[in-house]
């Protein structure tokens, strides 16, 4: 079996987005009350499902959390021409707040009920600019390991054609909710 096309990775991404905008609820923050009792990954499930709101800097910047299990996360972005530095290319903070998205979410999907994380470090290296001219990208985190109070991630920020933009990890702090949201 061959692989997708770029052409047929891009129309799967753009119908992923489709279905998971049509039943997104707005952007907005979670009462603690609605994380009480769930998981990391409940908590993305209910996020899909339109009953907790998804982030409002998505909103803001334009991309969605597309995926969600066990150890893994992928966001999707659209970059634009609001985006870009004064040099013409998309501004390094829009790349790594998209892969901190990715590789902190995938740390997040591991916890267990009242446990929450905040990132302590993100390290990002960006290998290829960025431009308006490439329709969506992929931010894509996998957990390398995740102990009572450190989680750790990888990720990579590709094209639909495969093409490496940026790649980074992330240690993040894990501790107990104490219902205040999520713990920043």
């Amino acid at each position: 079996m061959s692989s997708p096309t770029p052409e047929e990775t891009l129309a799967a991404w753009q119908a992923r987005e489709a279905e998971l905008r049509a039943r997104m609820h707005a952007p907005g923050v979670s009462r603690p009350e609605q994380f009480a009792g769930r998981t990391g990954t409940q908590i993305f499930e209910a996020m899909f499902s339109g009953e907790l709101p998804t982030a409002p800097i998505a909103h803001t910047l334009d991309y969605l959390l597309i995926e969600a299990r066990h150890g893994h996360a992928e966001f999707q972005g659209r970059p634009q021409f609001a985006h870009y530095n004064p040099l013409g290319t998309v501004h390094g903070g829009w790349i790594a707040t998209l892969l901190d998205s990715a590789v902190a979410c995938a740390v997040h999907s591991t916890l267990a009920p009242g446990k929450a994380y905040t990132t302590l470090e993100l390290k990002v290296n960006y290998v290829k600019a960025l431009t308006e001219r490439v329709p969506l990208v992929r931010a894509i985190g996998d957990v390398i390991s995740v102990g009572n109070r450190v989680g750790t991630a990888e990720g990579r920020l590709v094209g639909p054609d495969g093409t490496l933009y940026a790649h980074a990890t992330t240690t993040c702090l894990i501790f107990e909710m104490n219902g205040g949201g999520n713990g920043r």
